[in-house]
């Protein structure tokens, strides 16, 4: 995203107006609108301004994600009930069908014994809960997968 698109996201989760944010800033209101429009970019003082108004740090303001930020919320709003309730697979089979269908296709017995035993080094050598050892190494494959390992 850009910056003002950054700035424009900001704000409408903060609830304000251009308005609300030009007379605390001491600008016009189309100023904000060229920051958000990306005609033109604040100077730092007015970034900073910005930042404390949207309850945010520069740095999460200039590399703000809506996407995010919005997902973050979503998880933190679920309760430990519902999130036990909600079959997360079917959920994410939605968007990635082939976590609907690799069963029919892939030998999961042939990886499972591996898997159990990387899930029990990792609570037995740093002892993690289940949770954890999982989360863990759901990570470390993520990051083999991007090629950071």
């Amino acid at each position: 995203m850009s910056l003002g698109s950054n700035l424009y996201h900001a704000r409408k989760k903060s609830g304000l107006s251009q308005e609300n944010v030009a007379e605390k800033l001491g600008v016009s209101r189309q100023t904000i609108s060229k920051w958000e429009t990306d005609e033109t970019l604040p100077d730092i003082r007015q970034s900073k301004g910005l930042a404390v108004l949207y309850h945010m740090t520069l740095d999460e303001l200039i590399e703000y994600d809506f996407d995010e930020r919005q997902a973050q919320e979503m998880i933190d709003s679920v309760s430990e009930e519902a999130q036990a309730r909600i079959d997360w697979n079917k959920v994410w089979s939605k968007k990635y069908p082939v976590l609907a269908t690799y069963h029919a296709r892939v030998r999961i017995g042939d990886y499972a014994p591996s898997l159990q035993e990387m899930l029990t080094r990792l609570q037995v050598e740093y002892g993690y809960n289940r949770t954890d050892a999982l989360l863990v190494l759901k990570d470390i494959l993520a990051r083999v997968w991007k090629g950071q390992l």
